[in-house]
């Protein structure tokens, strides 16, 4: 027959494991205290608050961004817009203008055909005029008389006229047939004697120059005070 097991427990001799401590053992641990058990919320709020923050930033900048990209290429297309405009406005002033100054050009030409000048030529202007009145004479006669009473006087301006190239000058007295003018005056017997006589005047420094046929030569001057 087997033997029987007759050890017990109590058989044994009691050692450190047969007084265990009192409360949970092992993995069995007491309740922890409020902040260890908060501090990890508190952790994840921190970061949840953190990334919040910077996902706002991030996005609000790009925002700004994009808008202000958006608001410049509007103001560049309503520039560009702006000045297709106006350079089709310009180009179409330009249009209109040039087809005026053509049609204007036309119906001054279209006149000119078709009405015919007035304005006469220069071989009709030479025959009206005779040819020697255009002329100055510096061989013609000139009498200078001296109606001052200033001795010397008429050989003095005489001089000048000789100066300006006149070859035929005389300086005189008046006579009894002298008829004396009010002011100082250049005299000239016909028409061809005019540009001579205005010449005179010019040199002498006189304003009147006048026409009269009862003078001996063809200038007479009367100087006077």
């Amino acid at each position: 027959m087997a033997r029987k097991d007759t050890e017990q427990y109590q058989s044994y001799e009691k050692d450190a494991f047969d007084n265990p401590p009192e409360g949970p053992v092992g993995v069995h641990r007491g309740n922890r205290p409020m902040i260890v058990r908060v501090t990890p919320f508190i952790i994840v709020l921190v970061a949840a608050v953190a990334a919040g923050v910077l996902f706002w930033s991030i996005f609000s900048g790009e925002a700004a961004n994009m808008f202000n990209r958006r608001s410049e290429q509007t103001q560049t297309t309503a520039q560009t817009s702006q000045g297709s405009s106006s350079s089709s406005a310009d180009e179409s002033a330009s249009g209109t203008a040039s087809q005026s100054s053509q049609s204007a050009t036309a119906g001054e030409s279209t006149s000119a055909e078709g009405t015919p000048s007035q304005t006469p030529s220069a071989s009709e202007s030479a025959q009206s005029t005779p040819e020697e009145s255009q002329q100055v004479n510096t061989n013609a006669q000139i009498a200078v008389i001296n109606g001052t009473g200033v001795s010397g006087y008429a050989n003095d301006r005489a001089g000048v006229l000789q100066n300006q190239g006149f070859t035929n000058v005389s300086a005189a007295n008046p006579d009894a047939t002298t008829v004396l003018p009010a002011q100082t005056v250049v005299y000239y017997q016909n028409e061809a004697d005019l540009a001579t006589a205005q010449q005179v005047a010019n040199a002498l420094g006189i304003a009147t120059v006048e026409q009269s046929t009862s003078i001996g030569t063809p200038i007479q001057v009367v100087l006077m005070q």
